[in-house]
């Protein structure tokens, strides 16, 4: 919130036309450091919060937000429009085009983001909104991810007792393993991470007072849209779908913002399950 303030104050009575980087920054002590992966965009829309812009614009190397990696799905097709709750999922469950902190100014603003792509400039992007009119929440997109690991965790003699999710959350914070997805039940629990992390010493602390699974080489498929919020068609068909495959799935997550439902699946069924997914979702 002090950020558009103090950008404001620093432009007042500014005379010409301000030419700001966006990744390389200074920290509090100024000194020179950088701000990550989705600097750039993040500086963007502070500033354009700030100076209350009519539109936030993000030049990037893509059309836009699109059904689905085209990597995967190579006739996926680029969306028009998106929700803020949308693309801050896409963001979280795979998709690249935008961090999710870079919605967060445009959020507080109301200010539209358009994504557009630098080698095609005469495309006319992705418009990232506050608000859909109801025609426009549908199911937008798939997500995807590879390289996911699945910590399945039981406690039997937890049964009835407070402070179990307490206690697994209190072991990943302090081994500083970030976790993605959640199931739950009373005495277990399963979690999605990165493949990458260091989890024998999570999976050691665990084990003293549950008992401990690891699974690896697993596949995180996430489809996302406001449709999902009210129509039972968008479940349906996602189960029946992975149901003719006949693909395992190993965990099923729904709920929190209802815009999407994730499933984690074995990694080497994660292409299938995609362009199934997408010819039954939007074919």
């Amino acid at each position: 919130p002090e950020a558009p303030a103090k950008i404001r104050a620093a432009l007042d009575g500014f005379q010409g036309v301000p030419v700001i980087t966006g990744y390389v920054a200074k920290d509090a002590h100024g000194h020179v450091t950088t701000l990550g992966r989705g600097g750039s965009d993040w500086s963007a829309a502070i500033f354009g919060a700030a100076l209350g812009a009519e539109e936030i614009q993000i030049w990037t190397d893509v059309d836009g937000v699109m059904t689905a990696d085209p990597r995967i799905v190579a006739h996926a097709r680029q969306r028009e429009r998106l929700s803020f709750a949308e693309a801050a999922e896409l963001a979280f469950f795979g998709a690249k085009v935008l961090h999710p902190a870079t919605m967060l100014p445009a959020t507080q603003s109301g200010i539209p983001i358009r994504v557009l792509n630098s080698f095609r400039p005469e495309t006319p992007g992705t418009t990232v909104v506050r608000a859909l009119a109801p025609h426009e929440r549908g199911v937008k997109s798939i997500a995807s991810k590879h390289g996911i690991a699945v910590v399945n965790v039981v406690a039997a003699p937890m049964l009835h007792q407070s402070g179990f999710l307490e206690r697994v959350a209190d072991v990943f914070a302090r081994h500083e393993v970030v976790v993605d997805v959640i199931a739950t039940s009373e005495v277990s629990l399963a979690l999605t991470t990165d493949a990458n992390a260091r989890l024998e010493p999570v999976a050691a602390e665990l084990a003293r007072f549950s008992d401990v699974s690891v699974l690896r080489e697993m596949a995180l498929v996430s489809v996302v849209g406001e449709e999902l919020r009210d129509s039972p068609r968008v479940p349906a068909l996602v189960l029946a779908t992975l149901a003719e495959l006949g693909v395992k799935v190993e965990m099923l997550s729904y709920g929190a913002t209802r815009n999407n439902l994730s499933v984690v699946l074995p990694e080497a069924r994660l292409h299938e399950t995609v362009l199934a997914l997408h010819e039954r979702l939007f074919g």
